[in-house]
């Protein structure tokens, strides 16, 4: 299990000055939590994460959208389990998870108001600093995509790219459709 210090976080999640690699950088940083879902980084804030656990046996709830995995008991708490490739109807292209990836899933908990829940991921690799000046703003073309709100950015990395998501959005936008075709369906039939 890895707990989230909020002592150790930065004050609002923002140095001014900070030395990367051993370089020193201006400007703002945000530190993010990285993980990954079908292959692909993402990062969210840190302040959204309030521990990282190992995936424990879950519980199936009937009647419960596709997304959700089920319920698990944390130190004594129900908590909510949601399959973040799920709901953001991300694919494994077909080919099953072998043991040892099964092994890195984590759940990161977050706590929206009083609900506290669990967002399944395939594994979580860092915790990092990211430049502001190395964020660019989400293509126009994906911010016109439906369902496209949760994305605050993508993060340039030398290596790689880094999808920025807000947890808080996802488990808070239409909480009541399964997945972004079915609120689009609903959408045309009001539209019709």
């Amino acid at each position: 299990m890895m707990v989230v210090d909020s002592a150790n976080r930065e004050s609002g999640n923002e140095k001014r000055m900070k030395e990367v690699g051993g370089v020193k950088v201006k400007g703002l940083q945000q530190q993010l939590v990285v993980f990954k879902l079908c292959g692909e980084d993402f990062g969210v804030d840190i302040m959204q994460v309030r521990e990282i656990i190992g995936k424990e046996s879950i519980i199936s709830v009937p009647n419960a959208p596709p997304f959700v995995k089920g319920v698990i008991n944390l130190r004594g708490q129900i908590t909510t389990i949601i399959d973040l490739k799920e709901k953001l109807g991300l694919e494994l292209n077909g080919e099953s998870k072998g043991e040892s990836e099964k092994s890195e899933e984590r759940v990161i908990v977050v706590e929206d108001g009083s609900n506290t829940v669990g967002i399944l991921v395939d594994a979580v690799t860092e915790v990092m600093y990211l430049a502001e000046s190395e964020i660019d703003e989400v293509p126009p073309m994906i911010k016109q995509n439906m369902g496209a709100e949760y994305l605050m950015g993508v993060g340039k990395l030398p290596d790689r790219l880094l999808i920025l998501i807000d947890l808080k959005r996802i488990l808070n936008s239409n909480s009541n459709s399964n997945s972004s075709k079915e609120r689009e369906s609903e959408e045309m039939k009001i539209l019709t």
